[in-house]
């Protein structure tokens, strides 16, 4: 059964930090690439950064440049979203989400809240 599993999110202080895991089943995790996405109440789902088959973050959405970090563990099919330097703005539902043939995959998500 394929499957994507966030964890990690919470109530963060702006300025503060989270890190967002993605475990992923029933698929060659390391053969694809992972995909962070979020939406905030009331907007659209936008895409936060995309991480290569290798690691490497993509595609950061302008609003986390600099401040968000995106890597993976293939030997563990695990993704990571380091977030840094967190805004209210910052506050939404963080998806994972993986293409494969002729499917597409999201996770549930998990709630990230920043708030003094």
């Amino acid at each position: 059964q394929v499957q994507l599993v966030e964890s990690g999110g919470g109530l963060e202080e702006p300025g503060g930090s989270l890190r967002l895991s993605c475990a992923a089943s029933g698929f060659p995790f390391s053969n694809y690439a992972i995909h962070w996405y979020r939406q905030a109440p009331g907007k659209e789902r936008e895409l936060v950064v995309t991480v290569t088959t290798i690691g490497r973050g993509i595609n950061y959405a302008d609003s986390v440049w600099g401040r968000f970090a995106a890597s993976r563990d293939n030997a563990k099919s695990t993704a990571y979203l380091r977030m840094n330097s967190l805004k209210s703005e910052d506050t939404a539902v963080y998806y994972c989400n993986v293409e494969l043939p002729g499917r597409n995959v999201w996770g549930l998500g998990t709630q990230v809240t920043v708030s003094s």
